[in-house]
């Protein structure tokens, strides 16, 4: 049996581990460069960015989901978009995968949300067959665009300073 349940501040060195272990099943060990006080000032700093969820199972913590909302302007609604979720080996193929969708789908449908978007690396076959039996629906015809360090800084440049 799993629980699952918001994180609380007291917990940003359990994330970071978290996010770890992720970072590594993915082969992206080299990206994960968050520091528990990047997770303390974006997750419970004065703005939060994003929300996690925790799961454990007989006091252990079994895995999390890190999501955050964005907005269809399409639909008029608000979205949510799922980060991460990682799900430790050893409570693997239990139900936890299942458990954490179902919970952001009551969490999405509280908020009035329209949808729970995420992406999945495409070699990730396990994923791949798990998220399609949840009905969810591969979105073929959209290619993911990234702005980062140095190019995110000369763009930037390019424009002068404004208010937003």
């Amino acid at each position: 049996m799993f629980t699952i349940r918001p994180a609380d501040e007291a917990e940003v060195p359990v994330i970071r581990r978290l996010i770890r272990e992720l970072a590594e099943y993915e082969r992206l060990s080299s990206a994960a460069v968050v520091t528990e006080a990047d997770l303390r000032a974006t997750l419970f700093g004065p703005r939060p960015y994003a929300e996690v969820l925790i799961a454990e199972a007989g006091g252990d913590v079994a895995g999390f989901a890190l999501f955050f909302h964005n907005y269809s302007t399409f639909a008029g609604k608000p979205g949510l978009y799922l980060e991460d979720l990682y799900v430790r080996p050893e409570y693997r193929q239990r139900g936890l995968g299942t458990a954490f969708f179902r919970r952001l789908a009551q969490v999405a449908l509280e908020r009035g949300c329209g949808r729970i978007e995420w992406m999945v690396l495409d070699w990730n076959e396990p994923a791949l067959r798990f998220y399609q039996k949840l009905g969810a629906v591969p979105m073929s015809d959209w290619t993911v665009q990234r702005l980062v360090g140095d190019s995110l800084r000369r763009l930037a440049d390019l424009y002068p300073s404004r208010p937003v």
